[in-house]
């Protein structure tokens, strides 16, 4: 039994790190839109679905409206959420999203590019992560920034999946 605790010790305590650090700055009319999933990691909420997209926009009460689209088994399948910045001034890139009433998971804008054309998402643990774009493909050079970004923050990489657009 002691083996056994030991060993659970020693791989628990060389978990990686992640740095889940988000922007500094982050305009959020700018943000709205219609982004589409290059990859991320797989669960549940989304398994097996393919051309993903999550659209953002502004609702007067100042929550954010959020339509993520996507196809499975060859449905389209939609789900409509909200979601809300809980201390702009102070973490502008933590946001709350909720699909389900009053519900809320972190959504962590990581990075982003400066012209709002690509962005890294992830949450206040290791076990969400998304690369967003503007457009339903990111060139290479891009894709490969954005691999040695969360790479360097600590991300396996070898649990991301590449969604068809």
């Amino acid at each position: 039994m002691v083996g056994w605790l030991t060993l659970f010790a020693c791989q628990s305590n060389n978990r990686t790190e992640i740095n889940n650090s988000t922007v500094k700055q982050l305009d959020i009319s700018q943000f709205m839109g219609k982004w589409y999933e290059i990859a991320r990691y797989n669960h549940f909420f989304e398994k097996g679905m393919t051309h993903v997209t999550a659209d953002y926009s502004l609702m007067e009460n100042g929550k954010i409206r959020v339509v993520n689209k996507g196809i499975k088994n060859g449905e389209v399948k939609e789900i409509t959420g909200k979601a809300k910045q809980l201390n702009p001034q102070k973490f502008p890139g933590r946001l709350k999203v909720s699909f389900f009433l009053w519900f809320y998971s972190d959504y962590y804008i990581l990075e982003i590019d400066k012209d709002y054309q690509y962005t890294l998402i992830g949450s206040s643990s290791d076990d969400y992560l998304w690369i967003l774009s503007r457009t339903p493909e990111l060139s290479k050079d891009i894709l490969d920034k954005c691999l040695e970004n969360l790479k360097k923050r600590g991300y396996d990489l070898t649990k991301l999946i590449f969604v068809e657009q």
